[in-house]
């Protein structure tokens, strides 16, 4: 079973910045697609970012120009580095993992961590 652990979390002010990661079994992080999503109390789950296993990214548009996913292979970790947070950015943050390199954001990946909240004051 694939095994994922956020850390990194906590409460910041606007414009502030937290950097999450996401510690993984084995080498999943240098063969699956790994993901990050966020949500909400009474809110969807949402995508935020994904990296492949090729390095290739892609980010939800709410946090494009201000968040960066990224990966240390040999260390088989996933960080999340956020920049500008706003209030709006506040919510359980979740790293996700999947075989499939096609997934992208879809709420479909195969193993999930436990989340770390991230919480931002105006």
């Amino acid at each position: 079973q694939v095994q994922l652990v956020e850390s990194g979390g906590g409460s910041v002010q606007a414009g502030g910045t937290l950097r999450l990661s996401c510690a993984a079994s084995g080498s999943t992080v240098s063969t699956y697609l790994m993901g990050w999503f966020r949500q909400a109390p009474g809110k969807e789950r949402e995508g935020v970012a994904s990296i492949n296993r090729y390095g290739t990214t892609y980010y939800a548009n709410s946090v494009k120009g201000r968040f960066t996913i990224s990966k240390d292979n040999a260390k088989n970790t996933l960080y999340l580095q956020m920049n500008s947070l706003k209030p709006e950015d506040t919510a359980m943050y979740f790293c996700a993992a999947d075989p499939r390199q096609w997934v992208g954001l879809s709420n479909g990946y195969s193993y999930w961590g436990q989340g770390t909240q991230v919480t931002v004051s105006s």
